[in-house]
């Protein structure tokens, strides 16, 4: 009886991730498509300094759930251009590093086990005791969620703040960068910098996939 009731909350916690996810992935698909003559990017960019703010606190807001934060790099990179998108872009996953690091500490272990499978904890525990600080980093290119690998690691009690962050800012940048020369070899049609962007993203997850396979995991 339990394990059905915890089946179901596993199906209905899922199913309203999912929804989630449809959701936002519409909203990005219309703002494309209203945006066709960059009326909106415009627009946004008109908003200076606030707008750019926003779009920070936006991603770490985003990056702080199980929803996918592609899209939302996609968006900044159509609005702000391939540097300061990928900047913000960058700026807000560390934010919601910090964030998730202050409120794992606060609220202890209890929060972490109701966001996160038992599974993808043992597996970056196993990765940051086996090896520390390079473990947690190993751990960070694994293909788990970069917001669960956060949680996980905040609320490790030998863990500390710079060995958290360092490894945090700089997992997410070769994904980021690949992210990047896709969009550039799509919008400009220029496919030499798509089949970079191509590359780089499947060197990023096949060396996740890898290295989760050395280490007799399963995710």
């Amino acid at each position: 009886m339990t394990r059905i009731i915890g089946n179901k909350r596993k199906i209905l916690k899922y199913g309203w991730t999912g929804v989630l996810i449809a959701v936002f992935v519409l909203l990005i698909a219309a703002f494309f498509y209203f945006d066709r003559r960059n009326e909106l990017s415009v627009m946004i960019q008109a908003w200076g300094l606030w707008g750019v703010v926003f779009a920070v606190f936006l991603m770490a807001a985003l990056c702080m759930t199980p929803i996918p934060s592609e899209g939302l790099v996609v968006l900044y990179l159509k609005i702000y251009g391939i540097y300061q998108g990928v900047l913000i872009a960058w700026l807000g996953s560390t934010l919601s590093a910090v964030a998730i690091f202050i409120i794992v500490r606060v609220y202890g272990q209890t929060l972490m086990k109701r966001l996160i499978s038992p599974e993808r904890f043992r597996v970056v525990d196993n990765w940051v005791k086996g090896k520390g600080s390079l473990g947690l980093f190993v751990a960070r290119l694994l293909p788990i969620p970069a917001f669960a690998v956060n949680y996980i690691a905040g609320a490790m009690p030998s863990m500390n703040f710079w060995t958290y962050i360092w490894t945090a800012v700089l997992s997410i940048i070769p994904y980021y960068v690949g992210t990047a020369l896709v969009f550039v070899g799509v919008a400009r049609e220029t496919w030499i910098w798509l089949a970079l962007g191509i590359v780089a993203l499947i060197l990023f997850w096949s060396t996740g996939y890898v290295l989760n396979k050395r280490g007799g995991n399963k995710i």
